[in-house]
């Protein structure tokens, strides 16, 4: 996972030339994973659309306006559905040793919540794990659907038309063609910046004295 998140844009590649006009449908349903099954937190977001969008633009195999609109719609989708399990099944899937269900993942997710409040359906596509477990978390709160579905889909076409649209602009540059692994990784460090940061504040934050 590690090795296709450095190289997507080759992978990627391989894979356009390997399934051709399938290559939507597998776009789509990895996109979809990622947000919409609670399971998957490690599929690739933020890199894949912009390797999408870069290989979009430079090779002409693939069509941004339809991207967006199958990979925007695969998005919003994905936290619909991820809502609706959270409201079913509530936090009686996730436990302390679990691999991916870790209820440590839930309780980082729930801070976002208290932090951001309902913007946090749309703050948290940017942030790689808080986005899967944000619309399971509001599955199991109180949050209404309706309200829900209006953050959703705001945030939804945010983060693919930004990410899809930087992908489609910088992915031409020769820098970023040569060095595309160093920029996948800054992609991943300035998603993770606001959970890091979060840690090392609750971190400092002193601890009451007992009474």
């Amino acid at each position: 996972m590690l090795e296709f998140l450095l190289h997507t844009d080759k992978y990627l590649a391989d894979l356009i030339v390997q399934y051709g006009p399938w290559i939507y449908a597998l776009l789509f349903a990895i996109v979809f994973c990622e947000t919409g099954l609670v399971v998957t937190p490690f599929l690739p977001g933020d890199s894949l659309l912009f390797a999408a969008g870069a290989l979009a633009a430079t090779t002409g195999q693939m069509s941004i306006p339809l991207l967006w609109v199958l990979l925007a719609f695969a998005a919003i989708l994905g936290d619909a559905v991820n809502y609706s399990i959270g409201r079913r099944l509530g936090t009686r899937v996730f436990s302390e040793d679990a691999r991916i269900l870790k209820t440590a993942y839930l309780r980082r997710t729930e801070a976002f919540y208290e932090k951001h409040g309902n913007r946090t359906i749309i703050l948290a596509r940017f942030v790689p794990i808080v986005r899967t477990f944000a619309p399971f978390v509001a599955g199991v709160g109180s949050m209404q659907y309706r309200r829900f579905a209006t953050y959703n889909v705001v945030g939804g076409l945010a983060w693919v038309t930004i990410f899809l649209g930087a992908g489609a602009l910088f992915g031409q540059i020769e820098f970023v063609k040569k060095n595309f692994e160093v920029v996948t990784l800054g992609i991943v460090l300035v998603s993770v910046l606001p959970i890091v940061f979060e840690f090392v504040k609750e971190k400092r934050r002193p601890t009451a004295d007992p009474k």
